[in-house]
């Protein structure tokens, strides 16, 4: 696991609270679409890039539906993953629906992509103190 594996799953952790499948689900939506960019350059693709600017931006969320996952990451890897974890599609994309907006806003605190894991890692640090 990377650096910024290790950051991304803390934050996950931190915000999921006791729900630990629903870090775990974000993480590995991290993990299979190289980062935290590669996972915002994707949603940006599908036509998401308004939600995508208010995540990592430093004003209020727009939500995303689970259809809207669905649509951007494909009924596969949304089947795969679920699979994965053992649990349905549906619960799947809801769960990603409710924790991504809200991961991608507390890894980019200052409004923007960190350049480098050692930004990541200092922000990140400082939101789990």
């Amino acid at each position: 696991m990377g650096l910024f594996d290790g950051i991304a799953s803390a934050v996950i952790g931190k915000l999921a609270g006791s729900q630990g499948g629903v870090a775990q689900v974000a993480l590995e939506l991290v993990n299979q679409n190289g980062g935290l960019s590669g996972v915002l350059e994707k949603f940006n693709q599908g036509g998401l890039a308004n939600l995508v600017t208010s995540w990592v931006g430093t004003g209020e969320n727009l939500a995303i539906s689970p259809d809207q996952i669905n649509q951007v990451l494909g009924n596969g890897q949304v089947a795969e993953m679920a699979a994965k974890f053992g649990i349905t599609p549906d619960v799947l994309s809801s769960q990603l629906a409710e924790y991504l907006p809200k991961v991608v806003d507390k890894l980019t605190p200052n409004g923007e992509l960190p350049a480098n894991d050692a930004n990541v890692l200092s922000q990140v640090l400082s939101l789990l103190k």
